[in-house]
């Protein structure tokens, strides 16, 4: 009870200084007039008597120093005094204190805001109990030579689920738009079909009433799970929504659950395509028929059993793959797949980290120059300051003293600076994360939290002290002699303290450079990508998607009936000059790769399948997409079911398998050489379109009449199978698309009043979308390059500055003895060139060490592209020669005889 009691009194005693210094001062000094008195009585004069009571009590200020280390933590006393001595001098400075902060913030809070992407997107745990044992379950192979992502077919969830061991849950899930009504106005929402194993993997109760049971979804039970966002948007909140019927595509479900506000699942990219609803998979008999056994459209999420590794559920489940390839069809024996089990977390981040990975090294580059700067300003204060610091030494002043002196300002800046850093971080975050590319995951998470806030303050408190070093380590190495000898004259401060300085400068250079060069070539990247031809024209085009319900076009009459009527409504509105529909819309990042038999071609040995993206059109969507026709023609209403199969391929197709030949009349069909499907002719060659982003490679196309998809795929069609039921309508207009989208929705709703359209978008909006990921990471890498030029073109004039005004007496004997004005400022300009050089040649190999982090964001640019370096160095140079001018300009205006008088 002692000891907390002494330990409460000595952390008040911290507060309450100035009372307990008056104290101590008071009792001091009587006890020196007692002594004094004492002397008096001895017969001494009053002035004899004075100063021998001081000699007999000792150094006052080392008696004062003693009690203060008793009365209180002796560390944190000084380290308190230090501080309140370092707002004292910092108000002196105004302009230096301003400059640092602010410098400091713009570098901690860009650091601050990327390190929380890192953090949300990287670091954080997934949002489910125990997520390192939550996994993803697919297939790799010959189906799918180029895919990011592992999938799976229907009868592949089927016999997963039911033959492997190593999974406490496993489940199978699909997403797709739905078509909501029954709860307000018809809309489209996006759904995810899923296994009920799958809610029991994730392990999140719901918030509101239950999920669905394994059983349930084997039942085919029509029963739904509500996301909160719809659940607020859509009932409003209310609790008896539960037990509520909706209509998907027209079909009843009632709504059994509703999942708490930060549930999300799967975790898909960006801020759209998130599922607001959830609903059994219940896979349908034709879900699993031989068609579908070559479909892999379909992933799986399992929870590992408890001592189960990664490793061992993936031997387990290749067991299972290599069964279900020897259970193949005889005309499927060509598939050869193998099971691949990823952490559902790197599945979620994989593909992110390197951009996040570059972000932040960028930022750290910033913030480095910035730290440059703080450390050589805090240098020039020291080195100014060196008087007072000798006389200080002088007096008996510890190093220690002067070392926790100059880290305590430095910290007080660099926390100062914090505070501002993460009042813009929490801006730039609220305005930036809707900016952020929409492959990035989990961007709902990003935010200034705890672990954020912590990080920058841990920032802050280094980067203060390795800022401080600098002038620290220059006051201890302070000559006394030397510089009390100097009194008020200028001089150099000692050939150590200037090369640290320069030392300083060339590292800024140096990283700025790197990074400048980096923003060249991200910007040449993005120039070569907007470059690529797209196969289309994007002017005056519009599309949007529709999708039919069954519950009403269960008939193919119907749809045709629905196809033709639109079709003929779209095509005579004012202003269309071309309709047409196509299963996949160019730029859009979605496409349909399938295997083709190539008539009289003879793949190289271990070339795998040929894949080619397969399109299903209708009407001309050709000329309405702008595509160029090289060769045939496009198709006619008579290439329809009863007629024969027809096939237009673009150049990339015709090239591969038909080099130097006219691909007119070649033959090709779906499907494997042991597949029995219909030979279809080739009576058309267009243009290689681009169906992802420019920087995509482009790959095979093949385009085929909706009319005749069921009949060319043999057997692998389904008894009863429907065709277009759903497809993307494009239309070209002689007006601004945008004002046609009214007019197609009053189209469409004119057919059928319930149906939505869905990612109604001009084409040049879609292409904007699919260059957005390299238009950020050009963007941002270009910010920060700014950035870090400015900061190390404000780190050359300080020290050319500070050096001039040490030299100030060495220029005016200069030009008092006959120098000219110019070859002063030809010595000063050719100081910062020495410097600048220096950097930049550094900078250059930081920018050849970083061209393996570099070379995958690039697009037909090398790492060591010789026009961006050169431009990059000859820019740093020329603004390290820009900053060097004024303080040389200054310096060759001076008056030599004030210079001199001056001293």
């Amino acid at each position: 009870m002692k000891h907390l009691r002494r330990f409460f009194v000595k952390f008040y005693l911290l507060f309450a200084n100035s009372k307990v210094e008056a104290e101590l001062a008071r009792e001091i000094d009587a006890h020196l007039a007692l002594l004094e008195d004492e002397y008096l009585r001895q017969g001494m004069t009053s002035e004899d008597a004075r100063r021998a009571a001081r000699l007999a009590y000792g150094g006052v200020e080392q008696a004062k120093q003693l009690h203060r280390d008793e009365r209180a933590f002796e560390g944190v006393g000084q380290v308190l005094q230090d501080t309140r001595y370092t707002f004292r001098q910092l108000r002196k400075s105004p302009g230096f204190t301003v400059t640092a902060i602010l410098m400091l913030a713009l570098g901690i809070g860009a650091t601050t805001a990327i390190f929380s992407i890192v953090e949300g997107v990287l670091l954080r745990p997934l949002p489910f109990p125990d997520p390192d044992r939550l996994v993803i379950l697919g297939d790799e192979g010959s189906h799918c030579a180029s895919c990011t992502q592992s999938s799976v077919t229907a009868p592949d969830i089927r016999n997963y689920m039911r033959d492997t061991q190593s999974f406490s849950h496993l489940g199978g899930y699909r997403q797709r738009l739905f078509e909501l009504s029954g709860a307000g106005d018809s809309a489209a929402v996006n759904a995810t079909r899923m296994s009920g194993e799958v809610f029991a993997a994730l392990g999140v109760p719901p918030m509101l009433g239950r999920t669905f049971t394994q059983q349930e979804d084997e039942e085919g039970q029509q029963v739904a799970v509500l996301s909160y966002g719809l659940w607020r948007s859509r009932f409003h909140g209310d609790a008896n929504a539960l037990g509520s019927t909706i209509l998907l595509y027209r079909k009843p479900y009632t709504v059994i659950g509703v999942m708490p506000r930060d549930f999300e699942f799967p975790l898909s990219p960006g801020n759209v395509n998130h599922s607001e609803l959830w609903l059994p998979l219940s896979l349908q008999p034709e879900e699993l028929t031989a068609g579908a056994a070559a479909s892999w459209n379909s992933r799986m999420v399992g929870r590992l059993k408890p001592g189960i590794t990664a490793e061992q559920a993936q031997s387990d489940a290749e067991r299972v793959a290599q069964e279900t390839v020897r259970d193949y069809p005889a005309y499927m024996r060509s598939l050869r797949i193998h099971a691949v089990v990823t952490p559902l977390h790197e599945d979620t981040v994989g593909q992110a980290r390197p951009l996040v990975r570059t972000l932040f090294f960028a930022v750290i580059v910033v913030l480095l120059i910035a730290c440059a700067n703080l450390a050589g300003f805090l240098l020039v204060r020291a080195i100014r300051g060196r008087r007072e610091i000798a006389v200080r030494l002088a007096l008996g002043a510890g190093a220690a003293t002067l070392l926790r002196q100059a880290i305590v300002e430095s910290t007080v800046l660099s926390v100062a600076g914090c505070m501002i850093g993460l009042a813009l971080a929490a801006g730039a975050l609220r305005v930036g994360v809707s900016l952020l590319p929409q492959t990035l995951p989990r961007v709902n998470e990003i935010g200034l939290n705890w672990p954020v806030m912590l990080f920058a303050l841990g920032l802050a408190l280094l980067t203060g002290l390795l800022c401080g070093l600098a002038p620290a380590f220059a006051a201890i190495r302070t000559s006394v002699n030397e510089t009390l000898k100097e009194g008020g004259r200028t001089g150099t401060s000692g050939s150590g303290h200037a090369r640290l300085r320069s030392a300083l400068v060339v590292a800024e250079i140096a990283v700025a450079l790197t990074l400048l060069a980096t923003s060249g070539l991200f910007l040449r990247s993005f120039e070569k990508m907007r470059d690529v031809k797209l196969g289309f024209r994007p002017d005056n085009t519009l599309a949007a998607l529709y999708v039919l319900p069954q519950q009403r076009y269960a008939a193919q009459s119907a749809i045709d009936e629905f196809t033709r009527t639109l079709l003929n409504d779209v095509g005579h509105l004012p202003g269309v000059d071309a309709v047409g529909v196509t299963s996949f819309l160019p730029a859009s990042g979605n496409s349909w790769n399938i295997a083709f038999t190539i008539e009289g071609y003879v793949s190289p040995k271990g070339a795998g399948l040929n894949m080619a993206a397969m399109s299903l059109v209708e009407s001309d969507p050709f000329e309405a997409l702008g595509i160029r026709v090289l060769r045939g023609r496009v198709f006619i209403k008579s290439d329809n079911a009863s007629s024969q199969l027809v096939a237009i391929v673009n150049r990339k197709m015709a090239e591969r398998y038909w080099p130097g030949q006219d691909p007119i009349g070649k033959r090709l069909r779906r499907g494997m050489p042991e597949t029995s499907t219909p030979w279809m002719t080739v009576v058309g060659e267009v243009d290689d379109v681009k169906l992802g982003s420019r920087d995509a490679e482009t790959i095979p196309q093949v385009y085929q009449p909706v009319t005749q998809s069921v009949a060319s795929e043999g057997v692998f069609a389904s008894p009863g199978e429907l065709s277009a039921a759903d497809g993307w309508i494009v239309l070209r207009s002689r007006t601004a698309p945008e004002a046609m989208q009214d007019t197609l929705l009053a189209t469409v709703r004119k057919i059928d009043p319930q149906l939505p359209l869905y990612q109604m978008q001009t084409m040049e909006h879609a292409i904007s979308k699919s260059e957005a990921p390299r238009r950020f990471n050009t963007v941002l890498i270009s910010w920060f390059a700014v950035a870090a030029v400015l900061l190390s073109v404000l780190g050359v004039y300080g020290v050319i500055a500070f050096s001039v005004a040490l030299r100030e007496q060495e220029m005016a004997v200069r030009m008092a003895l006959g120098g000219q004005r110019s070859e002063v400022i030809l010595l000063i300009l050719s100081s910062g060139a020495k410097l600048a050089a220096l950097g930049c040649g550094l900078g250059l190999l930081g920018a050849v060490a970083a061209s393996r982090l570099l070379r995958s964001f690039l697009f037909e640019v090398s790492p060591f592209d010789p026009g961006v370096l050169s431009v990059s160095a000859i820019a740093m140079l020329l603004l390290a020669l820009a900053a060097s001018a004024l303080p040389a300009r200054r310096a060759s205006s001076a008056d030599p005889m004030l210079a001199l008088r001056g001293e």
